[in-house]
């Protein structure tokens, strides 16, 4: 079973710790022996998913963006953002140079198209800027794999 993830970053640690109790709860449904996740790995649920994903013995593969993405995330992520890097099973590229909107839409679709399931940390609302959770979650849709939200009810992004 492939499943991708995407979802809203800069959670408040409460949502944080709620989160990550639905996507750890998400992959434990799955046998993981079948289990491969695919992420782009940046702070929050792409994290928090790719170390679900190991943890319970899954395979990690990851899209990355852009040969500029790491520097684009917070300094603070490097450190797991190594580590993830060096456990992924399989890398896949977009050939972007610039970590941008652009280039994280792209990353996006080669996730969607590499997965028979996407996860989503999605409060339902609308992207804030091109190339959001709620963009990746119309992409899938329009391309037929289905969509499981794991939100926190009652949560809100900050």
């Amino acid at each position: 079973m492939r499943v991708g993830i995407t979802g809203h970053r800069g959670l408040s640690r409460d949502v944080e710790r709620q989160v990550r109790q639905l996507l750890e709860g998400a992959v434990r449904e799955i046998d993981a022996a079948e289990l491969v996740g695919v992420s782009c790995i940046a702070d929050g649920p792409d994290a928090w998913f790719a170390e679900a994903v190991l943890k319970y013995g899954g395979e990690l593969e990851v899209v990355v963006p852009a040969e500029q993405y790491r520097e684009g995330l917070p300094e603070s992520h490097w450190p797991v953002y190594d580590e993830l890097m060096r456990r992924a099973a399989r890398v896949h590229h977009t050939g972007k140079t610039a970590s941008d909107s652009d280039a994280h839409m792209v990353a996006s679709e080669i996730l969607v198209g590499l997965v028979e399931e996407l996860f989503a940390v999605w409060d339902g609302k609308p992207a804030w800027g091109y190339g959001g959770t709620a963009d990746v979650v119309s992409y899938a849709e329009r391309n037929g794999v289905p969509v499981r939200v794991l939100w926190p009810e009652g949560a809100t992004r900050e």
